[in-house]
């Protein structure tokens, strides 16, 4: 992941997946009201194909297992690398492997009492991120330091509204937090591709730094004043800030754009309960209402 691929791949896929979350999540919350609301760490894809009900859950084992193999490999893709910050990158896609299959096995064998385990599982993948993270083996120093700070304090925050979502799933508050900090990792991932690792969009007065005796990867951001570090970590700040207040005004246009199908389902199933048993079933034009969304 020490390359601009390296961290634009895997924050392109973090995004799509944080934007289908998010987007999930509030649709959800529409459709059911806040007494039938329901969090969930994976959303089955609407489709009539039976397969693709866990396209989600089969695209990350996928992307990260092959993420995971392309981390051992060397530069050659022909032999196999025992540099521990690979080992490092390809454990954490290792986690995503394991949620996402026992995820695929739960649903599969329709056993609700174990939907605890996949959230569990799903906190780990934010756990064993954030512990790597912490605990990284290569020297994230200066300005390359700052970033990877800010991105474990997302992290943190996936976590925390993951642990929240598992034991209080009618929580839309933090199942909306957790979604929305998958997609702040993607775009944080892609903002630090390009601030890191494309040499000449480096702050003032920076410049990036090739491999010495040090071991530092080559990429790394070097400032060659106390004044010039200072700037570049204000500019970082003020980028954190900003992709944030961008993800904060896409939620709230999801959350306050209405959506005139889940509104009609609502209000027909305001109108079933008030019914009497003689004047028809209602669930019928519910059904027809809800397949439809």
């Amino acid at each position: 992941m020490g390359t601009f691929v390296g961290h634009f791949v895997p924050g392109l896929a973090f995004t799509f997946l944080g934007l289908w979350h998010t987007h999930s999540t509030i649709r959800s919350y529409k459709l059911k009201g806040p007494s039938n609301f329901s969090s969930s760490t994976w959303f089955p894809f609407p489709s009539p194909i039976s397969i693709l009900h866990h396209l989600e859950l089969y695209l990350l084992v996928s992307f990260s297992i092959l993420a995971a193999v392309l981390q051992l490999l060397g530069s050659d893709l022909l032999t196999l690398s025992f540099n521990p910050v690979d080992f490092e990158h390809a454990t954490m896609f290792l986690h995503v492997v394991i949620y996402s299959a026992v995820a695929i096995a739960v649903d599969v064998s329709a056993s609700e009492t174990l939907s605890g385990l996949v959230g569990a599982l799903a906190a780990s993948v934010f756990g064993q991120e954030l512990f790597l993270l912490h605990f990284h083996s290569t020297d994230h120093v200066g300005l390359e330091g700052h970033y990877h700070w800010l991105l474990q304090v997302i992290v943190a925050v996936s976590l925390l509204a993951t642990i929240v979502t598992t034991g209080a799933p009618n929580s839309f508050v933090a199942a909306v937090l957790r979604s929305v900090s998958v997609l702040f990792q993607g775009v944080w991932f892609i903002v630090m591709g390009f601030a890191l690792w494309v040499p000449s969009l480096a702050p003032k007065g920076c410049h990036a730094v090739g491999s010495g005796s040090t071991g530092h990867r080559q990429g790394a951001i070097a400032c060659g004043t106390e004044e010039a570090g200072a700037r570049a970590v204000a500019l970082a700040n003020l980028q954190y800030s900003w992709t944030l207040a961008g993800i904060s005004i896409l939620t709230a246009y999801l959350c306050l754009k209405p959506n005139i199908k889940c509104m009609e389902y609502r209000r027909l199933q305001s109108r079933g309960l008030d019914n009497s048993p003689t004047s028809g079933d209602p669930s019928e034009g519910l059904k027809q209402v809800h397949a439809s969304v």
